[in-house]
């Protein structure tokens, strides 16, 4: 039996968030994690010589505080992933704090499937990710 209470309603429109300084460290523990090595993570050197200017953090990592918000309070625990869109408005920097931030579009209760609106801003509430995500209630799996 899980320790978990899992939801079986949700409203249109209910919100929540979470926000993140990306540090340095969070850049490189992402690179080793993910592979992906690209100087422009990593060596400010390169960096200074590409359009952004300077260091800019992956935008993988910036978009996977969304999947902390989906997992962990809305939906929250029991939700399985379906989808995601994602579109990259605007680059994060080491030391950007950042809010990612989920929005209850629709919700099926007859199969469990949930659709927010997903969307990463700056400090500045300016939108620097925005998409979709799609998620189903693991209790609903094998539902008829």
């Amino acid at each position: 039996m899980s320790i978990f209470h899992q939801r079986d309603h949700f409203e249109i429109g209910e919100e929540a968030s979470c926000s993140k300084t990306i540090s340095d460290a969070d850049i490189r523990a992402f690179a080793t994690i993910s592979g992906d090595e690209n100087p422009i993570h990593l060596d400010e050197a390169y960096a200074q010589g590409t359009p952004f200017g300077g260091r800019i953090a992956h935008g993988m990592l910036v978009a996977s505080l969304i999947s902390a918000v989906l997992g962990n309070q809305l939906p929250g625990p029991g939700a399985i992933y379906l989808s995601q869109t994602l579109r990259f408005l605007m680059p994060v920097r080491p030391g950007d704090t950042v809010t990612a931030k989920v929005r209850v579009t629709e919700w099926d209760n007859l199969k469990g499937r949930v659709t927010l609106l997903t969307e990463v801003l700056d400090s500045q509430a300016n939108v620097i990710i925005t998409g979709e995500a799609k998620l189903v209630m693991s209790a609903f799996l094998g539902a008829k």
